[in-house]
């Protein structure tokens, strides 16, 4: 079982938030290694559940082809924009700032805010939700799961999870009302080509003869 550590640093008193969650976290030992678990090494969730958006989309149209294409895209232009926010920003970690609180999370020389794993899970969400409403439900649950397990194992303080969350969203979704003509568009051209199985799933009997490049697809 992994042992918890406990950070003593000068520092200031833990914000509200943050303390109700480390006193939680204290009295749930069962949940140390679990929640470590999720929150080192979740993300991988996440890629998975992006995977399978894609291949869910690509019974559907080049709309729900490109929202696949841009959930995964977008989630990495989110982690790209959090990198010089959380430099510039320069939060320090909980376990170097506070006294005498539950660290379960392996220390990191990095900065706190916003959380990149937050950002992360935000974004894949909010990009999931446009290609289907029931995994775009289970990955946001997750998320959320996610933002708690990085404040359990007091690698952030909420606000730095709930501002990634946010911006995570706010890049995914705006991202895509800029994108999704390009995508579309992408999308439909890719169908006529030798790429045409990475954006449907359907027969090429089934596509429509300007999508299949028959005779009706010249005027």
């Amino acid at each position: 079982m992994l042992a918890p550590e406990f950070a003593v640093a000068h520092g200031d008193v833990p914000p509200p938030g943050f303390a109700l969650i480390n006193d939680f976290a204290r009295r749930t030992d069962w949940l140390h290694a679990p929640m470590l678990a999720f929150a080192s090494y979740g993300a991988a969730l996440f890629a998975v559940l992006i995977l399978a958006g894609w291949w869910v989309a690509r019974r559907g149209g080049p709309r729900q082809v490109a929202a696949a294409i841009w959930a995964g895209a977008g989630t990495l232009l989110a982690l790209g924009i959090n990198q010089p926010l959380v430099n510039a920003i320069h939060e320090a970690r909980p376990y170097t700032t506070q006294h005498n609180i539950l660290v379960l999370a392996h220390r990191s020389a990095d900065f706190s805010s916003p959380s990149d794993h937050a950002v992360m899970a935000g974004a894949a969400a909010a990009g999931l939700w446009i290609v289907s409403r029931r995994l775009g439900i289970v990955t946001a649950i997750l998320a959320v799961v996610m933002a708690f397990s990085r404040v359990y194992i007091a690698a952030h303080y909420p606000h730095d999870v709930l501002a990634g969350l946010a911006l995570g969203t706010a890049v995914s979704l705006l991202g895509w009302h800029l994108t999704r003509g390009v995508l579309e568009r992408l999308t439909t051209r890719l169908e006529t080509t030798a790429l045409r199985a990475l954006v449907t799933a359907k027969p090429r009997t089934e596509l429509s003869p300007t999508q299949a490049g028959g005779p009706g697809s010249r005027q």
